[in-house]
């Protein structure tokens, strides 16, 4: 029987982190299954750490995390998914928002053979201007960017695979784009509508500001996905535009000149053509650069560029001499 390890980031909870204490504990009882549940203090400056030890201080399920300073709701999942211990690992907030109660319909869908259960706050308890409505636009476009179409990118309830949670590299304000970063680990991941209520206690820590940093987050999300291995194909793609629009810019006015002796010398399409191919070459220079990065960022680390789900069958044998030649001599081949 899969074990459930809980994350709950928290900073600033003091009025809210014991209530979310016993209602996780009061769900994962139920289970009859082992369970831990992980608070992430993310350099609180309330009385927020205090409250949870002198309640529930004597709990072995419990276990607290305290960072050092504030480093983000992202920094602090991270940190509680690399201290997680069993098979599933879920991810919840600690303003009581959403609710622990949708845990077990949630493993239960992640025990028929997904590898993640992302919650969708169908009836979002929310202010429609400030929050509601931007949420929506953001998650249309992150859907449609990322590919992995979903309509509640900003619920932090989600059920994973240990695997998947422990094998997500998160910084920035990342966690918002778990499931396209677990989607490029070929997780297979389904969405479910969950129960979401008023917060009660305390104010919300996010605001309309955060969408530019999202903006500038999804950019990168969409680099890691799609062109972290391939670079040059970025960048190769808009120096070849580049460099084809100052081609032909310079050829039409070369026929110009040519054929309808129209003078070319003082027209600023001239250098506009000749500074697109500059841009054009300076683009595939990146690409070329960038794939030397790449390259060494994967082979200094040893990083493989494919996650393995499962192997079936087979033994577990020395690959002697002989074999060690044909890889060592394979690899010299491929580079």
């Amino acid at each position: 029987m899969k074990g459930i390890s809980v994350v709950i980031p928290v900073f600033n909870e003091e009025d809210n982190v014991v209530e979310s204490y016993k209602e996780v504990s009061g769900v994962l009882s139920t289970f009859g299954r082992p369970y831990e549940i992980i608070f992430v203090d993310d350099g609180s400056r309330d009385q927020t750490v205090r409250r949870l030890t002198d309640f529930a201080g004597g709990d072995t399920n419990l276990r607290l995390i305290q960072l050092r300073r504030n480093f983000g709701q992202t920094a602090a999942m991270a940190a509680g998914f690399d201290h997680s211990r069993y098979d599933i690992v879920v991810a919840l907030d600690g303003d009581l928002q959403n609710d622990p109660a949708e845990i077990p319909q949630m493993v239960a869908k992640l025990e028929e053979g997904n590898d993640l259960v992302a919650g969708w706050r169908k009836d979002r308890k929310d202010k429609m201007l400030s929050r509601r409505l931007p949420s929506v636009m953001a998650n249309r476009l992150i859907s449609y960017i990322t590919g992995v179409c979903l309509h509640d990118y900003g619920c932090t309830l989600k059920v994973m695979t240990g695997e998947v949670a422990r094998g997500l590299r998160l910084y920035g304000e990342m966690h918002r784009f778990i499931p396209a970063l677990a989607d490029e680990m070929g997780a297979k991941i389904v969405e479910v509508p969950v129960n979401h209520r008023e917060r009660r206690f305390g104010t919300s820590k996010y605001g309309i500001s955060r969408t530019f940093r999202v903006i500038l987050d999804l950019l990168t999300v969409k680099f890691l996905l799609g062109y972290s291995k391939r670079p040059i194909h970025l960048f190769g793609s808009l120096g070849l535009a580049s460099a084809g629009v100052g081609a032909l810019t310079l050829a039409a006015i070369t026929f110009q000149r040519l054929f309808q002796h129209v003078p070319m010398g003082n027209r600023p399409l001239l250098a506009l053509g000749i500074m697109m191919i500059i841009i054009g070459l300076q683009f595939m220079v990146f690409g070329l650069l960038a794939e030397v990065l790449a390259r060494t960022y994967y082979e200094s680390q040893d990083k493989k560029i494919y996650v393995v789900r499962k192997v079936f069958g087979g033994r577990d044998e020395p690959r002697g001499p002989i074999l060690d030649r044909q890889i060592e001599w394979g690899r010299k081949v491929a580079n």
